[in-house]
């Protein structure tokens, strides 16, 4: 059976190998998806194992989609664009094809959430991997970015990348308190790890949109923060893992799966063994 796999860490937590489950038994194609712990300084070295004995295709997580954009032989339109990979296929010729299948998953899933409008004005909070992933696909949707980190030089970096996309600016941490912004997007691993992101209060308003784009069993710390300052509309990553998850499915299948009817399995908490 074709072998698959998500490589990050931390890994433990993810769903993936849950929802391609899921595919598999929507659409009657038979893998194996399991999950890899990559020690952080051995990601090539995993990858190569894995693809050497015969892997097929490789989801990668934190913190090394940006390890993989440099690690591949072949990239996508879209990867190319992002400088950063979270999907890769083990081509016939053995070369490896990297792709990033984040934005769609995202755009997917503030659709219907109803989170995204063109013309919305968006602060994207972190400027690693998962920001770098999304920031085209938003632009090209119409709105207007604002993207700020801890370390401001890397944020500086990701509006300069993308001006000629759409329009975006950088802005520090201490800077924001006094914008207005239509959806607060948190791009950054605080919530994986249990933090909260170093973030003015004063951003968080009853109107305001908030999305984490990571996710946890219970309520990410980045939420709980928005709810306590009043927010009323804000979601979890979760549905964006499964849109990004039924892309990649394509690409090493040929075939999009429904992602609607997965989803609402894992919201529903289904018993899956």
């Amino acid at each position: 059976m074709e072998e698959f796999a998500v490589f990050g860490n931390p890994v433990v937590h993810s769903k993936s190998p849950l929802i391609h489950k899921l595919f598999a038994e929507q659409t009657g194609i038979k893998y194996d998806y399991g999950k890899v712990l990559v020690p952080l300084n051995k990601f090539e070295e995993k990858l190569d194992d894995f693809f050497s004995r015969g892997g097929k295709g490789a989801n990668i997580t934190l913190p090394f989609k940006e390890l993989a954009y440099h690690k591949v032989d072949e990239l996508t339109e879209q990867a190319q664009i992002c400088g950063s990979v979270n999907t890769i296929k083990r081509l016939d010729d053995q070369r490896l094809l990297g792709d990033n299948t984040d934005g769609i998953g995202l755009i997917l899933d503030l659709e219907r959430l109803r989170f995204i409008e063109k013309g919305r004005h968006i602060l994207v909070i972190g400027a690693g991997g998962a920001a770098r992933g999304v920031i085209a696909p938003i632009l090209n949707y119409g709105c207007r970015i604002t993207i700020t980190n801890r370390t401001f030089s890397k944020a500086d970096e990701l509006a300069k990348q993308f001006s000629a996309i759409g329009h975006i600016n950088s802005l520090m941490l201490e800077s924001i308190d006094s914008a207005e912004y239509d959806l607060v997007i948190n791009a950054t691993s605080s919530g994986v790890v249990g933090e909260v992101p170093t973030i003015s209060p004063t951003i968080f308003k009853q109107n305001v949109f908030c999305y984490d784009m990571f996710y946890r069993l219970n309520e990410t710390p980045f939420l709980t923060l928005a709810k306590n300052y009043g927010v009323l509309k804000y979601a979890d990553g979760i549905g964006m893992l499964v849109g990004q998850a039924a892309f990649a499915f394509k690409l090493w299948h040929g075939k999009l799966p429904d992602i609607s009817s997965v989803l609402q399995r894992l919201k529903e908490n289904t018993d899956i063994n």
